[in-house]
């Protein structure tokens, strides 16, 4: 009797482990499944290999790399000219600031000294300043001779003063011409590398036959590029020429004004020399 119900039970075992285990097994295929969906994408994306950027085939770098000479010739000279400009005006805000804070002070303390060897000596060497009190004094101390008789000592004083302001005048205007070639040339420039580019894109459609985006692209970009830089060169030219320009004005009127109150002490002191 124990046998037989040992039997059964065993039996019933059997088959409970029969019918258990296909449902098991489905239940556990789509677990694998869902997570082998799931690793999957990672390890693909730790497989795959970080793709580099690429660079722009139709950009700055692309034509420096494979330009002629030509445009490399014309990227070059905007570039000087690009250079030259930001230098002029650079040293030319430097010398215009100088000018100004020294027109400042001597304003102030050159007109207050006891007499004008004493003032110039208070002048910076190499001053504007100091150079036109020097001709002045010079002029009106060492007026002789024979072909300068004729000229009263009045009109000979004038005129070096005049001559002296007109050769600082020179040094505060030297660069604006080259400014001024730059924001009326540089666009031309950049034109002429823009239509040599559109050249040579029509001579590559013309020998490849067709006229395909990559073959037309290429070139055309870096034509426009030219243009660009010719603007991009012209601009700071032009606006940095008009800027002196009008900055040079306000200085030089306090030069001028200096020699005029200069002129007027060495006539008055001529005077009071004769009274």
């Amino acid at each position: 009797m124990i046998s037989r119900i040992s039997g059964l039970f065993a039996a019933i075992a059997f088959a409970a482990a029969l019918t258990l285990s296909p449902a098991h097994a489905q239940d556990q295929k789509p677990a694998d499944a869902a997570s082998a969906v799931v690793e999957a994408p990672a390890s693909v994306v730790a497989a795959a290999p970080v793709a580099a950027k690429e660079e722009n085939p139709y950009g700055l770098m692309a034509m420096i790399n494979h330009g002629d000479v030509v445009a490399k010739s014309v990227l070059a000279l905007l570039v000087i000219m690009s250079m030259g400009t930001w230098y002029v005006l650079i040293t030319k805000l430097w010398d215009t600031q100088k000018l100004a804070k020294e027109a400042k002070e001597v304003r102030i303390a050159f007109f207050k000294k006891p007499n004008l060897a004493e003032g110039i000596k208070g002048l910076k060497e190499g001053s504007a300043f100091r150079y036109i009190a020097s001709t002045a004094v010079e002029a009106s101390e060492h007026h002789e001779g024979a072909l300068t008789e004729n000229i009263d000592h009045n009109s000979w004083v004038t005129m070096n003063i005049d001559r002296a302001v007109s050769e600082v005048n020179g040094k505060v205007q030297g660069g604006l011409s080259f400014l001024a070639t730059v924001g009326s040339t540089s666009p031309f420039i950049g034109l002429f590398g823009t239509v040599w580019g559109i050249l040579q894109a029509l001579t590559a459609i013309g020998v490849a036959g067709q006229a395909s985006i990559d073959k037309v692209a290429g070139p055309v970009g870096e034509a426009l590029i030219m243009t660009a830089i010719g603007l991009g060169v012209a601009v700071p030219a032009v606006l940095g020429y008009n800027w002196l320009v009008q900055r040079n004005k306000g200085v030089m009127s306090q030069v001028r004004g200096f020699s005029a109150d200069l002129h007027g002490v060495l006539m008055g002191n001529r005077q009071s020399v004769k009274r």
